[in-house]
C-alpha cells in the first residue's frame, strides 16, 4: 500500500461523510486492547480556539519534558498533521504501516457495528500510533463533543474553550443545546477548564457538578492580564489556584489568543506539568499555522482558518486593529454545509475594499461556487479560479501597501499555504 492508496482507503466512503456516535470508535479501541487506557492529557472542545489552546498546551508539555501525542484537526496540508509525536507529524510510511495494521480490526468492526468513517479511522490510527509512545495526549475534539469519536477518551482534563453558533445542523439551534453537546466530554472526576460565559457557562457548570468534576473558569479561578505587541503577539500573566506565571511571551497574533493560552496554562497546571520554565518556554515557542498567520509582505498576505461567523468576526476585528484603515482585500471560499448568508455578513464586517471569491480544489464538489458567492455578496465581489489566481488578483487589488486575508475555509488556507510555502 502506498500513501496515496492509504488516503484512498480511508476516504472511500466520502471525505465529507459523517456518522456521529462513539460506538464504532469504542469497539475498535476494545479490539485493539484499549491502548488509550491510563493516558493522561486533555480533551479540548469548543466552538473556536480549540486548536490554539491545544497547540499551546502541547508545547508547554513538551517543554516540561513529556513525550506528547497531539491530535489536531483538521489538517491544513497533509493528513499526517493529525497524528503528531512531540510536535512532529508522523511520516507517510508510518501512516501507511499504522493503517495496514489496523485494517483487520476495521474489517471485523464493519461486520459487527458498521463501517468506520474516515474520522473514526484517523482517530483509531492516532491512538494506536501515539499511545505506546507518549505519557501525555492532547486531543482536539472534531465536531461537538457528545457524539464525536474522540469522546471515547477520558484523559483526566476536559477543556471547553467557548460556545458560539456553529454546525447547528448537528449540534442544535441554541447556545444551550450546543453547550450541552460540547460539555458532554466531561467525565466523572475530570478537571474542567473553561472560557465559556453566560448560559454556556451555566451548562458546563451543571455537567461538571453532575460528574463530580473540579472546574476552573477563566475570569474567576483563572486570572489573565495581557498586553498586545502588534505583529509580535502578546505579553501576558496567568494566575490560578496555587499558581502564578508572569512575564510570558506568546507569539500568536489575535487579541483572543491570550485567553486560549491561559486555558492551556491552567490545563498544564491541572496535569501537574506547569513548571515556570515549561510554561515560559512552551508558550514562547508555540506555533499554530493558518490562524492570522503572516506569510508575505508588500502586500501583506495573512491566512486565517476561522470558518464560522464568530471566528471570522473576531479574527477580522483583531486584524483591523493591527492594520488600521489600510486597504484590505479578502480571498474567500466556503463549504456548502455552512450558511453563506451568515459568513458573508461576517466578511462584510472586515470593511474590505473588494473581495475575491474562489473554490479550493481540495474541497471539490463540496464548496459553494465562487460565482454564487460573488453574486450574493455584491459590493465589488468577483469570482476567480483557481485559488492561486484568486490570490494574485487580490494582491493586485490590495496594492503593495495593502493587505490580503485568505479566509472562510481551512481547505482554502491549506491549499494556499501549500502552494506558497
Amino acid at each position: 500500500m502506498t500513501y496515496e492508496d492509504a488516503l484512498a482507503y480511508i476516504s472511500r466512503l466520502g471525505r465529507f461523510g459523517m456518522k456521529l456516535g462513539t460506538e464504532r470508535t469504542r469497539a475498535i479501541l476494545d479490539r485493539l486492547g484499549n491502548p488509550e487506557r491510563g493516558l493522561r492529557g486533555a480533551l479540548i472542545a469548543g466552538t473556536n480556539g480549540k486548536g490554539s489552546t491545544a497547540a499551546c498546551l502541547a508545547s508547554i508539555l513538551q517543554s516540561a519534558g513529556r513525550n506528547v501525542g497531539f491530535m489536531p484537526k483538521p489538517h491544513l496540508i497533509s493528513y499526517t498533521e493529525r497524528i503528531q509525536l512531540n510536535g512532529v507529524p508522523m511520516s507517510e510510511r508510518e501512516f501507511v504501516r499504522t493503517l495496514e495494521e489496523l485494517i483487520p480490526t476495521l474489517d471485523a468492526i464493519a461486520a459487527d457495528v458498521g463501517q468506520a468513517t474516515e474520522f473514526e479511522m484517523l482517530t483509531a490510527m492516532a491512538l494506536a500510533y501515539v499511545a505506546p509512545r507518549v505519557d501525555r495526549l492532547v486531543c482536539e475534539v472534531g465536531l461537538g463533543g457528545r457524539l464525536d469519536a474522540t469522546n471515547a477518551l477520558d484523559l483526566g482534563v476536559a477543556v471547553i474553550t467557548n460556545v458560539d453558533y456553529d454546525h447547528q445542523k448537528y449540534l442544535g439551534d441554541t447556545i444551550e443545546q450546543i453547550a450541552n453537546e460540547k460539555a458532554s466530554i466531561i467525565k466523572p472526576g475530570n478537571h474542567v477548564i473553561t472560557g465559556c460565559e453566560g448560559v454556556a457557562l451555566e451548562v458546563v457548570e451543571d455537567h461538571a457538578r453532575k460528574a463530580g468534576a473540579t472546574i476552573w473558569r477563566l475570569g474567576r479561578e483563572i486570572g489573565l492580564e495581557s498586553t498586545a505587541r502588534g505583529w509580535g503577539g502578546h505579553s501576558l500573566a496567568v494566575t490560578g489556584p496555587g499558581f502564578e506565571h508572569a512575564d510570558l511571551s506568546l507569539p500568536l497574533i489575535g487579541d483572543y489568543q491570550p485567553a486560549n493560552a491561559a486555558l492551556a496554562v491552567a490545563a498544564a497546571e491541572a496535569l501537574g506539568d506547569a513548571t515556570a520554565d515549561a510554561v515560559r518556554k512552551g508558550l514562547a515557542s508555540t506555533i499554530w499555522p493558518g490562524r492570522l498567520q503572516l506569510i508575505a509582505s508588500r502586500p501583506r498576505v495573512i491566512l486565517d482558518g476561522g470558518h464560522n461567523p464568530a471566528a471570522m468576526t473576531k479574527s477580522g476585528a483583531a486584524l483591523r486593529r493591527l492594520i488600521g484603515r489600510e486597504r484590505l482585500v479578502p480571498v474567500f471560499a466556503m463549504l456548502s454545509e455552512r450558511d453563506p448568508v451568515q459568513l458573508l455578513e461576517a466578511l462584510g464586517t472586515l470593511d474590505p475594499a473588494a473581495a475575491v471569491f474562489t473554490e479550493p480544489s481540495s474541497a471539490a464538489g463540496h464548496a459553494i461556487s465562487a460565482d454564487r458567492l460573488a453574486a450574493s455578496y455584491g459590493r465589488g465581489g468577483e469570482a476567480v479560479k483557481p485559488p492561486l489566481a484568486a490570490l494574485a488578483r487580490a494582491r493586485a487589488l490590495a496594492g503593495p501597501d495593502g493587505n490580503v486575508l485568505v479566509c472562510g475555509s481551512l481547505y482554502l488556507v491549506g491549499e494556499i499555504l501549500a502552494e506558497t510555502d
